[in-house]
């Protein structure tokens, strides 16, 4: 699975309970479905998190302090990377704790992968890679960086590594430059052994298609969700027994009681990716 948690907030259909209020004064805004609420949802994120059907997740935009309840929530091994904003973090992760929609993402933020059972990290297997150097971001751009660590079972005789990024936003051509790069490195840390590259591309293949032809062709690495779709998990040596799909938009709501009734709230601009891969005969890497 992939997931970019938003930094942990809420994402209601009605743009109409985006307020000013809510935003300055925590106010939260209600249209008799859904609720917009200024406040942490961790233990909303958490709970979602861990009861998914999953054996390796991979997150984008966590709020760093985060890492540690996932895992223990969801019983699995963790390993994080810092990204952008994170330079003032003591300060802003408090804000951000108070008034998430106000700190948005200044509150700093991290990319996480989740290993659970029957899987387990290969020790020593997790590395980290900069995608985009200082001299590329100038002065507005934040910094990218994508995750790597082989996993396995005592099925199979041979690890599989998996990938997570979250490429820039807003510039293709840049976040073309950080996945060709992600797709490079990965593949040669991997060596012969099957890969998964997930994350959040900022990239469609409708609008990238000679990228996404060059990553099956030049990496072997295949099945994109959706000809618009920005979120991915792509693979290599592995077959789709069930190709990439988005969770239905009830997948990530949460049901709350309110009042005299029950509300719902959307958690994070961005759908759930869930894919199911069938692993090749075992073979000595």
């Amino acid at each position: 699975m992939t997931w970019n948690l938003f930094h942990g907030r809420d994402f209601p259909p009605d743009p109409a309970l985006f307020t000013l209020r809510s935003r300055l004064w925590r106010h939260a805004e209600d249209n008799g479905v859904h609720l917009q609420v200024n406040r942490s949802l961790l233990r909303q994120f958490t709970d979602t998190i861990a009861q998914a059907r999953w054996d390796t997740c991979l997150l984008q935009e966590v709020p760093p302090p985060w890492t540690q309840p996932l895992a223990a929530r969801s019983g699995a091994h963790a390993y994080r990377t810092l990204t952008s904003r994170n330079q003032l973090r003591p300060l802003t992760g408090v804000l951000g704790r108070f008034n998430p929609d106000l700190i948005g993402s200044w509150e700093g933020g991290s990319n996480v992968i989740l290993v659970r059972p029957p899987w387990r990290p290969v020790p020593g297997s997790f590395r980290s890679l900069l995608l985009n150097p200082l001299r590329e971001r100038g002065l507005r751009g934040e910094r990218r960086r994508m995750s790597f660590v082989g996993i396995e079972s005592d099925s199979r005789a041979g690890p599989i590594f998996v990938a997570n990024l979250h490429a820039s936003a807003g510039e293709r051509l840049q976040a073309e430059r950080e996945l060709t790069r992600a797709a490079e490195t990965a593949i040669a840390w991997a060596g012969a052994a099957p890969l998964v590259l997930g994350g959040d591309f900022n990239l469609r293949p409708r609008s990238s298609p000679a990228l996404f032809q060059e990553l099956q062709r030049r990496f072997g690495l295949c099945w994109p969700t959706a000809p618009d779709g920005i979120d991915h998990l792509l693979a290599r040596g592995l077959a789709p027994a069930q190709p990439p799909e988005p969770w239905p938009a009830p997948g990530r709501e949460i049901e709350l009681p309110w009042r005299e009734g029950v509300r719902r709230i959307k958690l994070s601009d961005h759908a759930p990716i869930v894919a199911t891969f069938a692993a090749p005969p075992p073979m000595l890497y």
